[in-house]
């Protein structure tokens, strides 16, 4: 069993696991019954193998990369165990072979002592300014 110590070691390795591109690997950080708000995706997700979809789905794009904005990352515990991260993040892969960047913003809730601790994520990319 795997349990992690920071909420932190949970989000970078949320990260190395999305820039690596598989599925499973990314799906084992989310728990039973998480439920996924994603940002590349209308559609709320609920189940693991939903989940395993979406980033199956997103994996297929050439360039696949997330750039966290560490200097935007606020954290805030509820207890030892419980936290919410939230902050900014920049998905980057091809369209038409050109490489383009997503900026998004997150917020993970995650229970750090359990094997899969993320039990809700909520992802949108950053709107564009009206001004």
């Amino acid at each position: 069993m795997t349990c992690f110590k920071t909420p932190e070691e949970v989000l970078f390795q949320w990260v190395t696991r999305v820039c690596s591109g598989n599925a499973d690997d990314i799906t084992a950080l989310y728990n039973e019954s998480a439920v996924l708000i994603p940002t590349f995706s209308p559609h709320t997700v609920t189940t693991p193998e939903g989940i395993t979809a979406y980033f199956t789905q997103l994996a297929t794009r050439d360039g696949l990369g997330v750039r966290l904005h560490s200097k935007a990352l606020r954290k805030q515990s509820q207890s030892d165990v419980l936290h919410t991260l939230s902050g900014i993040c920049s998905f980057e892969f091809e369209v038409d072979q050109v490489l383009l960047s997503f900026p998004s913003r997150f917020t993970f809730v995650m229970d750090i002592s359990l094997e899969r601790p993320i039990l809700h994520h909520h992802s949108s990319q950053v709107p564009r300014n009206l001004s």
